[in-house]
């Protein structure tokens, strides 16, 4: 049933962290997965999918140029580095989807824009027209200019959220790590966890925070929080990685599926 909703899916949110598209804190954007990425998009959308991409590494990607080693911790930085790095980014979405004939767009948001009615209207109405028009968004926070009120401060959330918004029928999270498993990944016997029918019974399960890549700002407990937003809102879930994501796409049995309450 799960390879159904996957090949079934006429409307698609992929989600990719930082770590997948950069490595580590203070190297540059890694060329070869954003295209990797862009070529499994571009072929959802070349078989009549409509998809949307929910982009980090903003952050990430302007950490080299400025010559820091480690993601800065105070706000201001952050936003400095998202503002050097987001440019660099979406220059690298459009030439990769270019190469398809796929036009992209930059949407950059804020926890309200997705959150408040009067606000994810203005979102809700651009991202359908533009999937309309034939258009891949690429959506990113808009790090540069959030206040702590407002930051979601992890893409997970907002891909979630963005999938409610515009009723998608599947999200997609692309992580460093290839699933989910019942513990830690590195702990000697941890098993994978193939499907969850209900985010309600992870309790026993132990999840881990923000990986070592140090570029990244959520971890498995923001993407177990992405999938009971979506998996609440009808939407099903998959947890996957960069490598598998082609083959879970197309039905193998690789990554972790949530289904839609």
């Amino acid at each position: 049933m799960a390879n159904k909703y996957l090949t079934d899916a006429k409307r698609v949110v992929v989600k990719v962290g930082s770590s997948t598209l950069t490595g580590s804190a203070g190297t540059a954007l890694d060329n070869s997965a954003v295209a990797k990425l862009v070529d499994v998009v571009a072929g959802l959308a070349k078989s009549g999918k409509e998809v949307v991409i929910v982009t980090s590494a903003a952050i990430a990607a302007g950490l080299a140029p400025l010559k820091m080693t480690s993601r800065p911790t105070d706000l201001a930085t952050q936003q400095a580095a998202a503002s050097v790095g987001q440019g660099l980014l979406i220059a690298r979405y459009t030439e990769e989807f270019g190469k398809h004939n796929i036009v992209a767009s930059q949407v950059l948001l804020t926890g309200d824009d997705v959150a408040l009615a009067t606000q994810s209207e203005n979102a809700q109405r651009t991202l359908f027209r533009l999937l309309e028009l034939g258009v891949v968004p690429v959506i990113n926070e808009n790090d540069s200019v959030g206040t702590e009120e407002i930051r979601l401060g992890d893409n997970d959330r907002l891909a979630a959220m963005v999938a409610k918004l515009i009723s998608a029928d599947l999200l997609v999270l692309v992580s460093d790590v290839d699933a989910l498993y019942d513990s830690p990944p590195a702990t000697p016997g941890a098993k994978r966890v193939a499907k969850v029918d209900a985010v309600s019974d992870l309790g026993e399960i132990k999840v881990g925070g923000v990986g070592t890549s140090g570029v990244g700002s959520g971890g498995m407990v923001t993407k177990i929080q992405a999938a009971e937003i979506a998996t609440t809102s009808g939407i099903s879930m998959l947890l996957t990685n960069l490598a598998n994501l082609e083959a879970a796409l197309n039905g193998a049995d690789f990554g972790t599926f949530f289904s839609a309450n």
